[in-house]
């Protein structure tokens, strides 16, 4: 070997050094991570459809029209008049045809079955959708570093998300027990879980959309109150839903249609008169319209507070996002008090709940916001 001066410069190609290659976790928005979130983004618009096909099943009566769970096999509808009279003949035995459809004739079940069928359908395309995802990355081996559990929690809630859509349903196909809907908690665990699915897909999303190193700064400059502040107006969102479905499985939106008092009394009449008392917070139409409008209030009073917090972030697009935040949460709670005044027609009843998915939303993409900041700089700001 040559002796070599302290003063030469190095060169990569004459030393054989391989040039260092930036790993797909370091590729920003580029190569895989551009893909999967693009497939992260599919799988949210259409949860949000699923959410919005599933209320409008439920307003229309419709979730009770199919009384069997076959995840392979009721993909296919009644292909003949044979077929349809044979699904029509099961629905007769339920009580919810021979209590309040009896004069529903073939022409008229059609239409409500149809409507659970295709919320059913969009169920296992949402599920084939991520599979071909997810199997799809990883097979390739395109799926970041770390990242494989975490693509995999979405399509195990979906799972779980079916297998809890027939026990809400199995509730109200019984015989001989009155019952002719859904029980109202089973459909709040239902709908709740949707909204899970849809905040860890939006989660994942938004850490997606930045590079691992990028994330791994802007954590240092987290604002550790603001943070935990929207983490309890994330939460405190979620039992409001909770609580708007419950409303909307006894159809308590309908009951007391008067605003701010309810008829005419500042608490409902007869708010207990269910026995054992535990049951009137579930099945009392007028105390479970009390509790949300209450628990609606107390939102928005809470909301207030983080979003004056918000406001003082010294980072612009958190700013932004608080200020975004606070404006669907106004708005969510005028359309409210619109839907119930004009009786929850279908129509508001559903921008209602769309609403509630952009709040969510928002409220998520305010906090990560606050715990990974996007610094501005002077000359930008």
């Amino acid at each position: 070997m040559s002796k070599r001066s302290i003063f030469e410069e190095v060169d990569g190609e004459k030393t054989g050094a391989p040039a260092v290659q930036p790993g797909l976790i370091d590729r920003g928005r580029g190569g895989a991570r551009r893909g999967i979130r693009a497939w992260l983004m599919v799988l949210f618009a259409l949860v949000v459809a699923m959410i919005v096909v599933g209320g409008l099943t439920r307003l229309t009566d419709s979730g009770l029209s199919i009384t069997e769970w076959r995840p392979i096999t009721g993909a296919i509808p009644p292909m003949n008049e044979a077929d349809w009279q044979s699904e029509f003949e099961k629905y007769k035995q339920i009580d919810q045809w021979q209590l309040e459809n009896q004069w529903m004739e073939l022409s008229d079940f059609k239409v409500i079955y149809w409507w659970e069928w295709g919320h059913r359908q969009l169920g296992r395309f949402i599920g084939l959708v991520w599979a071909i995802g997810f199997f799809g990355f990883l097979l390739a081996r395109k799926i970041p570093t770390g990242w494989a559990p975490r693509l995999l929690v979405p399509g195990v809630l979906g799972g779980v998300q079916g297998a809890i859509g027939w026990w809400m349903v199995a509730s109200g196909v019984t015989q001989g027990e009155g019952m002719v809907a859904v029980a109202s908690y089973r459909l709040a665990t239902h709908l709740g879980l949707a909204f899970v699915i849809l905040g860890v897909l939006a989660w994942l999303i938004l850490q997606m959309g930045r590079s691992e190193r990028d994330l791994m700064q802007a954590r240092r400059a987290k604002e550790t109150k603001i943070f935990g502040l929207s983490t309890g107006l994330l939460h405190f969102a979620f039992l409001q839903i909770l609580l708007g479905a419950l409303v909307a499985g006894i159809d308590a939106g309908r009951t007391f249609t008067d605003w701010p008092l309810m008829g005419g009394n500042l608490f409902p009449e007869d708010a207990f008169y269910i026995e054992p008392m535990w049951r009137n917070f579930f099945e009392n139409p007028g105390l479970v319209q009390f509790v949300h409008r209450i628990c609606g209030y107390l939102l928005l009073a809470f909301g207030i507070v983080v979003w004056l917090r918000g406001r003082a972030s010294a980072h612009a697009q958190t700013r932004f996002a608080f200020n975004a935040m606070f404006a669907a949460l106004l708005l969510q709670m005028v359309l409210g008090i619109v839907t119930v005044l004009y009786v929850a027609p279908l129509e508001l009843a559903i921008l209602h709940q769309l609403m509630a998915v952009l709040v969510w939303s928002l409220i998520l993409r305010a906090r990560f916001l606050a715990g990974y900041p996007i610094a501005t700089s002077i000359k930008g700001a």
